[in-house]
């Protein structure tokens, strides 16, 4: 199956991003990005539009805490830079070791929704290894929450983080279905030290039956959490990599 259109999370290059904003995203364009998934953008909103703008780069996601932050700060934001969908980055692990837990957090996702769709926002919601690693009756903890959700919901699958929490992410992709609109696509050595993650298509991440599985996915993002190597040739090697998987499988 081709590649999905591609992105980059700023957090990779989070360090550089906070010393020269411009300058940083000039480069990601230059490496071949048309697309990004900023983080906290309401803490930089016009610098980033306006970086943005300038080389002719659209954000079709991003992410911001949307449990405990200013919502609507977040939306108006979100609406100014193009953000269709805002996505919640974590929920902290002890609020998966139960059903009843889980469930508090999609009702409370479900509120969020409601006010994203008075912004003409989507609303969604980014896994860790620690919403995998318990199982539930034959389901992982984002299964339950996937299951407790709004439909106006969406999931965006950290397929990396999926396999650290030892479950086959082409697999769980498959029975999340349509829920998934967005997945970030990373490698490495399958393990939680974060500089232990390459460039995607250098480490152990099966990513062919990431991408045949991703049938409902609109933007893969590019992502390292961190690196024992230089993160911009990582994106860029990611990028080429990914690129010609999608020119095969077209071919």
């Amino acid at each position: 199956m081709p590649t999905p259109p591609l992105s980059v999370q700023l957090y990779t290059v989070r360090e550089a991003l906070e010393a020269d904003l411009d300058g940083t995203i000039d480069r990601l364009a230059s490496i071949g990005f048309s697309r990004v998934e900023p983080y906290n953008f309401a803490t930089n909103t016009a610098a980033l539009s306006a970086a943005l703008e300038r080389n002719g780069m659209a954000a079709p996601s991003g992410h911001a805490p949307l449990l405990d932050g200013d919502r609507d700060l977040t939306f108006e934001a979100a609406r100014t830079l193009g953000i269709g969908t805002v996505i919640e980055p974590m929920v902290h692990p002890e609020r998966w070791t139960t059903e009843e837990a889980i469930e508090q957090t999609a009702q409370a996702l479900n509120e969020v929704a409601t006010l994203g769709a008075e912004y003409g926002i989507t609303v969604g919601y980014h896994n860790h290894w620690w919403e995998v690693e318990t199982d539930f009756g034959g389901r992982t903890g984002l299964e339950v929450l996937a299951g407790a959700l709004d439909p106006a919901v969406v999931l965006e699958v950290d397929t990396y983080w999926v396999a650290v929490g030892g479950q086959d992410p082409a697999g769980l992709l498959a029975k999340l279905g349509d829920r998934v609109r967005f997945i970030h696509l990373k490698d490495g050595a399958l393990d939680k030290d974060n500089t232990s993650q390459v460039a995607v298509g250098a480490g152990r991440m099966d990513v062919p039956s990431v991408l045949a599985a991703a049938g409902s996915v609109e933007v893969g993002v590019v992502e390292l959490d961190d690196s024992a190597g230089d993160l911009f040739e990582a994106l860029e090697a990611s990028l080429h990599y990914l690129q010609a998987d999608s020119r095969q499988a077209g071919a």
